[in-house]
């Protein structure tokens, strides 16, 4: 019975954090409290909304790749030391990080949502 109590509880702890690591990846919070510095030196800003989304406002210097061409548009992102990717409510750039990331590109920020990146830009 004990046992079960152990198991039951690991399972819980698991549960918990595979919860936390799922939020923090898809939240859209940037999990990063250097973004204002990263942004700062030079920082490579995607917007990976919609085209028509992109036209009704986005963070000052961002490009537009949406989501669904980040991976045909690679090349955009070769020789990019820091990139920023965000959307409207950090789920898309999430994806995008995650299609980034998987591609070779080490610092890839989720910035989360594009008013939390232009608020960023200084």
């Amino acid at each position: 019975m004990k046992s079960n109590y152990i198991k039951i509880g690991i399972l819980v702890i698991i549960g918990v954090l595979m919860l936390n690591f799922l939020n923090s990846l898809f939240s859209g919070e940037s999990g990063d409290d250097n973004l204002t510095e990263v942004i700062k030196n030079g920082a490579f800003l995607v917007d990976v909304r919609t085209p028509e989304e992109f036209a009704m406002g986005s963070a000052p210097g961002a490009v537009n790749i949406p989501l669904d061409k980040v991976a045909a548009r690679m090349k955009e992102f070769e020789g990019k030391e820091n990139i920023v990717v965000f959307c409207r409510s950090g789920n898309r750039s999430g994806q995008a990080k995650q299609i980034l990331e998987a591609s070779g590109h080490k610092e890839v920020i989720n910035g989360g949502t594009w008013q939390n990146v232009r608020n960023h830009v200084k």
